[in-house]
């Protein structure tokens, strides 16, 4: 069984800065795809971006500027460094990781998903 955990949400003000992490253990290799996305009530669940095993990354264009993705493979382990928040990045944010979807932007397409941690931006 694989597990993804997310860490490091919170509340903070608008023009401040979060870095999320996401541990991977159990099935999921340093091989895999693995992604962020996120979730705020009442909206579809929304791609923020990608990265493989190398570190190669790609984003979506809604946050490519303010956001950025890396893994460390020894930690098993992704980050989201996100900066300049705004009030619209409330959000859930959740990991996913899946041996096959690299190049997708599509939820569906990952296999296994970390619980989401809260991100709270105020104004």
């Amino acid at each position: 069984q694989a597990q993804l955990v997310e860490s490091g949400g919170g509340l903070v003000q608008a023009g401040g800065s979060l870095r999320l992490s996401c541990t991977a253990s159990g099935r999921t290799s340093s091989s895999d795809a693995m992604a962020w996305f996120r979730q705020a009530p009442g909206k579809e669940r929304e791609f923020l971006g990608a990265v493989n095993w190398q570190g190669v990354t790609y984003y979506a264009d809604s946050v490519k500027d303010r956001f950025s993705i890396s893994r460390d493979n020894t930690k098993n382990t992704m980050y989201l460094q996100m900066n300049n928040l705004k009030p619209e990045d409330t959000a859930v944010y959740y990991c996913a990781a899946d041996p096959t979807a690299w190049g997708t932007r599509l939820g569906y397409n990952y296999r296994y998903w970390g619980q989401g941690t809260q991100v709270t931006v105020s104004s």
